[in-house]
Formats: C-alpha cells, structure tokens, sequence
C-alpha cells in the first residue's frame, strides 16, 4: 500500500535536467526510506485557442499530440520524435506572445515542421487540416509542395 506522503517531507537524492532542456527531475526519498521521481517543468500561461467557428477553448497538448499521432502513422520512427516536433511546435506558439492563438496559426505551425520531416505526414495531416474534399484537393497540395520545394534549392 502506498501511503499519502507530502513531497516536502522527503530529501532530494539526485537532481537531473531532462533532455528537452527545460524539465528537471527529481530523485527524491521519503522518510521511510521509499523513493520515487518529481519532475518540475516551467509553467507556461495558459493560451486559449480561437477556433474556426469563433470559439474559444484552452490550449491542449495532448489533443494536439493526439490528432499529430494519428495524422503521421507509422512515418515517424518513434513516439520521441512525434514529442519533439510537439515540442517545436508549442514552443512556437508560445513564441507568438499572445494570450491566444488560433486554430489555423497551430495547424500552419504544424504542417511547416511536418514538411521538414516527412512528406506523406504533411499530406496526410493537411488532407485533414485543410479538409480535403477531393482528389483536386490533394493534387494541389502536392504541386504546392512541389514548388516550394523547389524554391528552396
């Protein structure tokens, strides 16, 4: 049975800054001699999103995770890298300075990283993002790609 305990009534035994640069954990033990991990992050202020039909809602995370995860598939070669580019992404956001940001603004935000890692992930997600009716709808996408691309050589 794991008792109640207060995190200031243990000690810290190990302190480690995780990888993403911004997160630290915490090896910490308790009185009776159990341990576990903490891990602190920078609260950042909560972003309200503006969405297409003028609604607002608090930015989430893990629905942003969610619809990224099931655009890219299997295209991505690890659940650590669909983190990072999550990462890049809400960092950019943040960057925007603003208390809200809108649908469209995540969605650019997104496909932009998904162009820069895999190209039939930024097909799929925009076929979503930007509601692909038709057949026309992924040709242009393509040949809009396709030129951008090109421009950047």
């Amino acid at each position: 049975m794991v008792s109640k305990l207060k995190i200031g009534d243990s000690r810290v035994v190990e302190s480690r800054e995780v990888s993403d640069g911004v997160t630290i954990r915490r090896r910490r033990e308790a009185p009776d001699g159990t341990r576990f991990t903490t891990y602190e992050r920078i609260e950042k202020p909560n972003l309200a999103v503006v969405k297409k039909n003028g609604v607002r809602e608090l930015y989430d995370r893990e629905k942003l995770a969610t619809a990224v995860k099931r655009s890219v598939g299997k295209f991505f070669s690890s659940e650590v890298e669909v983190e990072e580019m999550i990462d890049v992404v809400e960092t950019a956001l943040y960057d925007f300075g603003e208390n809200e940001i809108t649908s469209k603004q995540i969605g650019d935000k997104v496909l932009d990283e998904l162009a820069l890692r895999n190209e039939v992930a930024y097909v799929r997600f925009a076929s979503v993002y930007r509601e692909f009716k038709t057949l026309d709808d992924f040709l242009k996408i393509l040949e809009e790609r396709r030129t951008k691309k090109q421009q950047e050589v």
